[in-house]
């Protein structure tokens, strides 16, 4: 005699069915959980490489002082030597030196290359003084024609004053000698009278050796009298003075005030940045660049006044608003992971909603299936009492039903659903009933039709 199909599971608890009820939208939440985590606000990275300047530079210096400043916080900055900023920008554009972030100085870079980085902020003024021998010279046309130091190859110094030279009908190849020599060299060449004119700027331009030449008889400093005219047609320029006695007070030199033109040094940045990582650099340019200079008010850098490059959103937020409430709270790293934990909290909600409501549906659906299929057999063994033909299959589908019950006995269910088991119960009982009152219906049929 073949035995209806019941399930398998009868006995299982119901520990067994919230696991597998539950588990797999666990699963899922984990994994998305996971994939956030990981993926759409990674943690930051432990070490970060920075393209300077020479050794000896002032951008090499500055480099130096972030590293100590993020080496507080567990960030190693990796510092590469450099010949400045034209070298500084190749590197940040070029994938291949895997470098992520530089100090640039404005007035390098074109609008393309600007456009795929992103400045934290300008961090210093770096004016371009040019000393020149003679007097009364306001304009850079009237150097045509004479011999000019304008900064060695590949130094922004270079890049900025053959800009500013075209601007005024002097051309590289014309008649005009361009000397590629700066700093000392190029003041010993002017005053050795090798030199008409040089072009400082940055570490070239240091108040020790503009002293110097200022006090070299015929030697001049160029008085930028239409100063305001180059920031109108050089947008990354600022106009900038120089008051009288701010090189020497006692000497009172310079004695008249000297408009001077400069771009700003910017700390520029590759968009992958991390903003855990953008917060800490602008923190450590704050230390590094805050304090009143030469050309600069106290507090006047780091800015968010950016040039050329956009000032990344991140740079913003913290111009705005600084450190958020657990960076200022929290050691860097604990608070890093409770920064990145909250970003979890929207994808989990939008997860964790649904499935509660789902998963309580599915255990209902999980249990109530197990007397569900005890029906297909139930309504087998009656489908089959309504074609019995001889009381041997009636006794055969009996069985069937006791099976049944006997199964019925070891079926687990939670309370909740006990009463699905009870109507189960009398659903056998009435299929039960069907099959032994149809002797009695037949010899009653036949008693009724003999008489």
């Amino acid at each position: 005699m073949k035995r209806p199909h019941l399930p398998s599971d009868h006995a299982k608890g119901v520990l067994h069915d919230i696991t597998w009820t539950a588990g797999p939208v666990a699963l899922v939440i984990a994994i998305v959980v996971g994939l956030v985590y990981w993926l759409v606000d990674p943690a930051p990275p432990k070490t970060i490489t920075m393209s300077a300047g020479q050794p000896d530079s002032s951008f090499y210096v500055i480099s130096q002082e972030y590293a100590k400043l993020l080496a507080r916080n567990g960030i190693t900055l990796k510092v590469l030597p450099s010949d400045g900023s034209v070298q500084n920008l190749e590197r940040l554009l070029d994938p291949k030196q895997h470098v992520d972030l530089a100090l640039v100085q404005g007035g390098i870079a074109t609008k393309e290359q600007a456009s795929s980085l992103m400045s934290l902020g300008s961090v210093s003024y770096v004016p371009l003084v040019v000393f020149y021998r003679g007097k009364g010279l306001t304009l850079l046309s009237q150097l045509e024609g004479k011999r000019i130091a304008i900064g060695r190859e590949g130094s922004g110094t270079r890049t900025l004053s053959l800009k500013l030279l075209e601007a005024n009908g002097i051309y590289p190849g014309g008649d005009t000698p361009l000397l590629p020599t700066d700093g000392l060299q190029a003041a010993t060449q002017l005053v050795s009278n090798e030199a008409d004119a040089v072009f400082l700027s940055g570490d070239s331009a240091t108040r020790a050796l503009m002293l110097r030449l200022l006090r070299v008889p015929g030697i001049s400093v160029m008085d930028f009298k239409e100063a305001r005219a180059y920031t109108r047609l050089f947008p990354y320029l600022d106009e900038i003075e120089l008051p009288p006695g701010v090189l020497d007070l006692g000497r009172r030199i310079p004695p008249e005030t000297v408009h001077l033109i400069s771009p700003t040094v910017e700390l520029i940045a590759r968009p992958t940045l991390h903003p855990a990582l953008s917060d800490l650099l602008i923190e450590a340019a704050q230390e590094v660049h805050g304090a009143a200079g030469l050309l600069q008010r106290s507090g006047q850098f780091p800015s968010a006044v950016a040039h050329e490059f956009p000032i990344s959103e991140d740079a913003s937020r913290y111009y705005r608003s600084g450190k958020s409430f657990l960076y200022r709270m929290l050691p860097f790293w604990l608070a890093n992971i409770a920064d990145r934990a909250l970003v979890l909290l929207l994808p989990v909600a939008v997860l964790i909603f649904p499935a509660l409501r789902l998963v309580p549906a599915l255990y209902r659906w999980r249990v109530r299936s197990r007397i569900y299929r005890y029906y297909g057999a139930l309504i087998a063994v009656e489908r089959s009492a309504m074609r019995v033909a001889n009381e041997d299959e009636r006794r055969a589908l009996l069985v069937e039903l006791d099976y049944i019950e006997e199964s019925l006995d070891t079926l687990k269910l939670p309370l909740a659903h006990a009463d699905a088991l009870y109507v189960l119960r009398e659903h056998v009982s009435f299929v039960r009933a069907r099959l032994t009152e149809a002797p009695r219906r037949d010899k009653s049929m036949a008693w009724t039709s003999t008489t």
